[in-house]
């Protein structure tokens, strides 16, 4: 099973402008938003550095990893392969 965990936080500009973003696609993919502030053990566990990040976890195991902003389809390509 497919999940991206998307690292953000409330006072991150580009994180504010990837929520509604993520939100649209929540049909097309899974996805567990993650506020590093309230789950810094997860930030720590992933080695979170840059927000927004973004991991690919493909039956738990971390697949791939992507910092940034993206647009809807890169989103789409980084979940699909």
């Amino acid at each position: 099973m497919k999940q991206i965990l998307y690292f953000s936080a409330g006072w991150c500009g580009p994180c504010r402008q990837l929520s509604p973003l993520m939100e649209s696609l929540k049909d097309q993919i899974n996805y567990q938003k993650v506020d590093v502030d309230k789950q810094q053990d997860l930030s720590m566990k992933y080695n979170i550095r840059n927000i927004p990040t973004l991991i690919l976890l493909e039956n738990g195991e971390v697949k791939d990893r992507t910092v940034g902003n993206q647009t809807p389809q890169s989103i789409l390509n980084f979940y699909n392969g």
